[in-house]
């Protein structure tokens, strides 16, 4: 009943007029409430804020006399997080918008969400008319200090939690809102959500132990790893390296957890001296492995780990700061550099983001065994859903959300599965047009046989982190629908299939992706790549594959996914993704620097759609990649599923990877555009380089 309820309200809001207000951000959906039914997935916010304006106007509350005009809720917990865990969605919580990225503004009258392409759709459906949508990348969207700019009168004070805020982003936004102004931006120590939000009803912090990550799947001794970022210390002749991203902790120290969910780390901090390796935890969380493991107890030398309340950071901080002389810092909250004032503080991209982006050979092999696991686990996952789907059983998008879920837990019960990387994306119809949509019960609608399903999903394991995106079409596609998924397709095969100089701004491979796309007028607002832990966090810094990144350059052993898309809004989405690994072609060097060329061998193995792929525009390069990328399939996943006894996914995944004719009909003029594109572009970008 709930699903056809939301089908309603999606008729309706093409006949009921939006808003009759011209203001930014106000054009949304199922508004004003009381002229539209509201859909269940949206959370009603306006007693929150109005109770959070009390805080903003209260002096105990502030700290200050003056009250506050405006205050900034980032999505951020304390180590800058991507994904935070349940205890730290403040954001969520006063906007009542799930995505992971969003910044919140509310004045004492009105309340504004910045989001950004991945997540207009959902963001318009989840929050209450209390709020403007500010959907960032659209045409006259105003930046956040702008926009409080316009609405605040001088010498108002916009407050946030300096705590929750990187600094770099909090000096740009201080500089932006103080710049010929009279406002000013303030650090309120009191977290004003933290205020409002009932101690009953928010979830607790986590408790959860922590674990050793073993050698056999890191591949290197916690200690060698602090002798080499101690080496890169010495050379920036720095004499502390603080560390707050809890990715970064848990690769430097071999250790993991639970704290959030999906990503296996532990909320602490480390402190890292050229003698000393300091660690602030819940002490709860630690057990004899872990003290065994850090030789914790009477630790007296610099291949020992002390150990600290979690909360003795801040005092830490104020009293040893006044003996150090150089300290690093990267990603760090402006209340740490606050806490470190006038020290000499070295501003640098982290020294331990780009050791942990290169794979070691142990983890490399890791990776690669954990995406052959993954693969069979989709295979025999796909093969039970389309029999159980042609049998009549009826499936909505939480229902297959679940069993896909079930079978990493179940197909692969020998303590190497560690749960999902993210949560399950499974996005049917309009749906699928949202690239970060999460059925829940409130928002799932059955899936039948006349659109696209977008399944997003991964897992971790102890030896690597999967990420893969598959689109399915259960009846018979339309024409569109087989165009856009073969463009999307062409394009991560024209990306896959780079071969480059070692030189290549990462950014400018982007564009291979999105040709195909771009080629008749269409584009997606969302990245191509991101780089990928191996059993830690699905997004991992430094690596952001999109043309505007005009910085970073791949390496041998980076591993990031591929993950072009398509989205029709209120009709149909398609993505596809793949991990690929960065290794080197020997066989070419460039010729200026001698150095070999790069190139990418996808770790990823499961079948696509073939009925979504019209062989028509696929010339015979892209023919060929397929074939190629099918072989290693029934190879490498048909070996893993006979070992397994998986034999109804082995079947499925030989129906679904049989040869491509690669000299079948093909469409003149694609033949000729799409490989002038793919090789001019590649050309393009070697000159750009060289």
């Amino acid at each position: 009943m709930r699903a056809y309820k939301f089908l309603i309200l999606a008729f309706l809001s093409t006949w009921i007029p939006l808003t009759l207000s011209t203001e930014i951000g106000s054009d949304r959906r199922y508004c004003p409430e009381e002229a539209h039914i509201q859909p269940t997935i949206r959370t009603l916010t306006g007693n929150r804020l109005a109770e959070l304006r009390k805080h903003m106007r209260r002096e105990t509350s502030v700290g200050s006399a003056k009250p506050l005009d405006a205050y900034i809720i980032t999505s951020n917990d304390e180590h800058q997080s991507e994904t935070v865990s349940d205890h730290d969605k403040r954001r969520e919580y006063i906007t009542g918008f799930t995505g992971s990225r969003g910044v919140a503004v509310v004045t004492l009258n009105k309340a504004a969400l910045w989001v950004d392409g991945r997540y207009h759709i959902q963001a318009d459906n989840e929050i209450s008319c209390d709020w403007l949508l500010m959907r960032s990348g659209k045409e006259g969207v105003p930046e956040i200090a702008k926009w409080i700019k316009a609405q605040l009168p001088p010498n108002s004070r916009i407050g946030s939690d300096p705590k929750l805020a990187p600094n770099d982003y909090w000096e740009l936004l201080k500089f932006d809102l103080e710049s010929n102004s009279t406002l000013s931006l303030v650090g309120i120590r009191k977290n004003l959500i933290d205020l409002i939000w009932d101690k009953t009803l928010r979830p607790p912090k986590s408790t959860a132990k922590i674990y050793v990550w073993d050698i056999q799947y890191a591949g290197v001794p916690w200690q060698e790893k602090v002798v080499a970022v101690r080496k890169e210390m010495k050379e920036n002749d720095a004499d502390v390296y603080l560390v707050s991203a809890l990715d970064e902790i848990a690769w430097l120290l071999n250790i993991r957890g639970n704290d959030i969910p999906h990503s296996p780390v532990v909320e602490s901090y480390v402190i890292l001296t050229l003698e000393e390796v300091h660690f602030y935890v819940n002490p709860v969380k630690l057990t004899t492995e872990v003290r065994q493991h850090f030789k914790a107890d009477f630790c007296a030398s610099t291949e020992c780990v002390k150990i600290h309340q979690y909360e003795d950071i801040w005092a830490h901080l104020r009293t040893y700061s006044q003996i150090w002389n150089k300290v690093i810092l990267d990603g760090a909250s402006q209340a740490i550099f606050q806490t470190l004032p006038g020290k000499r503080l070295l501003l640098k991209e982290s020294i331990i983001n780009n050791m942990k982006s290169i794979k070691n050979p142990t983890e490399i092999k890791g990776m690669e065994n954990a995406h052959i696991r993954d693969g069979a686990i989709m295979c025999d996952f796909l093969a039970h859903f389309e029999q159980q789907f042609n049998n009549g059983e009826p499936y909505d998008e939480l229902k297959l959300a679940k069993e896909l879920d079930s079978f990493r837990y179940e197909l692969y019960d020998n303590n190497l599965f560690k749960g999902t990387s993210f949560p399950t994306i499974v996005g049917f119809s309009y749906h699928g047009a949202s690239p970060h949509y999460e059925p829940k019960n409130s928002s799932s609608i059955p899936i039948t046989t006349d659109s696209t399903i977008v399944i997003d999903s991964g897992g971790q394991y102890l030896d690597g982190t999967t990420d893969v995106t598959r689109t399915l079409h259960m009846g018979e596609p339309t024409q569109e629908q087989k165009e856009m998924y073969t463009r999307v397709l062409m394009g991560q095969i024209q990306l896959s299939s780079l071969i480059f100089p070692a030189n290549m701004i990462m950014g400018n491979a982007d564009i291979l992706a999105r040709s195909p796309l771009w080629n008749v007028g269409l584009d997606y607002m969302h990245g191509t790549g991101h780089g990928i832990g191996s059993f830690l966090n699905v997004h991992e810094a430094p690596i952001n594959l999109f043309y505007g990144n005009k910085k970073l350059k791949f390496k041998e052993g980076y591993f990031l996914s591929n993950e072009p898309g398509f989205y029709k809004e209120g009709e149909f989405g398609i993505r596809l993704e793949n991990i690929m690994e960065t290794i080197a072609d020997k066989t070419k060097k460039n010729h200026q620097s001698g150095e070999p060329f790069l190139k990418f061998v996808d770790v990823t193995l499961v079948p696509y759609d073939t009925k979504l792929i019209d062989e028509a525009l696929l010339t015979v390069p892209y023919r060929r990649w397929l074939n190629t990328y099918n072989e290693r399939i029934r190879k490498l996943v048909g070996a893993e599923l006979k070992k397994e006894f998986r034999m109804k996914g082995f079947y499925w995944m030989m129906k679904h990877t049989k040869y491509i004719p690669e000299y079948g009909h093909i469409s003149g003029a694609e033949s000729i555009s799409h490989n002038y594109l793919l090789y001019s572009a590649i050309f393009v970008i070697s000159i750009l380089i060289l």
